[in-house]
């Protein structure tokens, strides 16, 4: 069941790169502003292994590399977001890790000192796949690991590119992370986003930065 779900997610973003080009879809954004703005809320570590979840064509691994972080894997359930970020870099692509997998099929091959995810997660409208996201989460990270995540607020869209997704609280978001007393994931930073899409429209987002204890 799950290798058909995640041919199915493929095949919906390749399609959607495909009609609209990695500047036309809805999340683009020429900058990672948000995100670097929490990581550097957070305190990352450019010595400690980072991935960009749901990475696709996001400036975000440009950045990284800029700031001297030495191992950088973009993972991403379709290719071909990632093959324009392989373009846009030209030689400096063979120092990042190009995964091509559902986030929830993945199994890494190691730990990262920096999880991020802007706008994977609040597609996971059921429940199980939640919990098998955090169960990721918790087999990936390394101790004292930063997690940003940005999904929807909870004034956002009820669905993006044709898919429903799920909305969030910061408070709502950091408790379906699991952050809380004695959890492992504390809260070290939150953020709001007024998103503007290409064409205009205003995507409010949620965002928060976790370290885990």
């Amino acid at each position: 069941m799950r290798n058909t779900m995640t041919s199915e997610r493929a095949a919906h973003w390749r399609d959607t790169y495909t009609q609209r080009g990695d500047a036309e879809v809805s999340w683009f954004s020429i900058e990672p502003t948000c995100s670097i703005a929490l990581i550097d809320a957070g305190g990352a570590d450019p010595g400690r292994p980072a991935v960009d979840v749901g990475a696709g064509a996001s400036r975000l691994a440009d950045v990284l590399l800029e700031r001297g972080f030495v191992d950088v894997t973009v993972l991403d359930v379709s290719d071909d977001g990632l093959a324009h970020t392989r373009e846009r870099l030209g030689a400096d692509a063979s120092r990042l890790r190009c995964v091509v997998s559902d986030v929830l099929d993945w199994v890494p091959d190691h730990r990262f000192g920096l999880w991020h995810d802007r706008a994977v997660f609040h597609f996971l409208t059921d429940a199980a796949d939640r919990q098998r996201y955090r169960d990721l989460l918790d087999s990936a990270l390394t101790p004292d690991a930063l997690v940003v995540v940005g999904t929807f607020a909870a004034d956002g869209p009820e669905s993006c590119s044709g898919l429903p997704t799920a909305r969030y609280s910061p408070e709502a978001l950091a408790a379906e992370l699991g952050a809380g007393p004695g959890s492992g994931l504390r809260v070290v930073a939150q953020r709001r986003e007024e998103h503007r899409t290409p064409w205009g429209a205003v995507q409010p987002f949620t965002w928060l930065a976790l370290r885990r204890e």
